[in-house]
């Protein structure tokens, strides 16, 4: 992995801020500098990392990639210091670190409302909301929100999570914070609930979660790459980024898969979390570096030691 950038004194004064001084975090996020949300290219490219709140700690075959909160942070820290890195998408527990190293000046921070049906659950499909609101992260100054919707037609939990998002949606636009949700046909396979990456099923989950809430004019669109993505984005007038995934595939061709999507009328940008932070040979910022090209095409080419 790149050279880490958080020193052993900046993460024990996190700790010392977590345990003694508590509302210095929410000082942190009153005090960072912000900024617009489009830069001139009208472009986003934002590092995800709400993976760990979900119990997702994997990384193709790592189990427990994630799970050193330490090296996550400094993966972070790596990816946000590089050129073109517009942001962060994060549950509280990550933001707030962030925020208390303070790493989130000039960035667009977005909040992941999160999701309460963990993989593997009995309760799988009851994705109420259990990571911020939309009251906290308008106090917190934060800058854009995020759901994930499930949408099982099997499954009465999705009613429920269907209804709640309705409501996020809603309290979001009445806030005036922009709200991307990122939905997926869902069934059960074997026990397990599995996400239908088929065109027709990613457009048929974009007509449902666009239609959610009375009012959409805040209302983006986070979707995976799909066959015949021309077709999905002709689906909705929504501004949309893509969504990386896991790293399954080889490096060459993700990039190439996102290439040609960010081409596409409605692509704005990325939300890449685990194919970045963790790639095959461990060189976070030469990973990052290769996608925010992708994204802002103005960008020169940058070496790992570019500042």
């Amino acid at each position: 992995m790149t050279t880490p950038i958080i020193s052993a004194a900046s993460f024990e004064n996190l700790r010392r801020i977590r345990a003694a001084e508590p509302t210095q975090v929410a000082a942190s996020f009153k005090q960072r500098r912000k900024r617009d949300l489009l830069g001139k290219d009208g472009k986003l490219f934002i590092i995800a990392a709400d993976h760990p709140a979900r119990g997702a700690l994997a990384v193709g075959n790592n189990e427990t990639a994630m799970a050193n909160r330490y090296e996550l942070l400094e993966r972070m820290a790596v990816a946000l210091s590089r050129p073109g890195v517009d942001g962060v998408l994060g549950t509280p527990d990550i933001l707030d670190d962030l925020a208390a190293l303070g790493l989130l000046d000039d960035k667009i921070v977005v909040g992941s409302m999160n999701r309460g049906g963990l993989r593997g659950a009995s309760f799988e499909m009851d994705d109420r909301y259990t990571g911020y609101d939309v009251a906290a992260m308008v106090d917190r100054g934060i800058d854009f929100a995020k759901t994930l919707v499930r949408i099982n037609l099997a499954d009465a939990g999705t009613a429920p999570t269907l209804e709640s998002t309705a409501h996020a949606v809603n309290e979001a636009a009445a806030a005036q914070l922009p709200i991307m949700l990122e939905p997926f046909m869902s069934n059960w396979v074997n026990g397990k609930i599995v996400n239908d990456l088929s065109t027709n099923a990613v457009i048929q989950s974009v007509a449902i979660a666009a239609g959610l809430g009375n009012d959409s004019a805040y209302t983006w669109m986070k979707l995976p790459v799909v066959d015949e993505m021309e077709r999905v984005m002709e689906s909705t007038t929504m501004p949309t980024l893509l969504l990386g995934g896991d790293n399954g595939k080889d490096p060459e061709s993700n990039f190439a898969c996102w290439e040609q999507a960010l081409a596409l009328p409605g692509v704005r940008g990325l939300t890449v979390g685990r194919t970045l932070l963790y790639p095959p040979d461990g060189d976070v910022a030469a990973a990052v570096d290769i996608a925010a090209r992708l994204v802002h095409t103005d960008l020169k080419e940058l070496s790992p030691q570019t500042a």
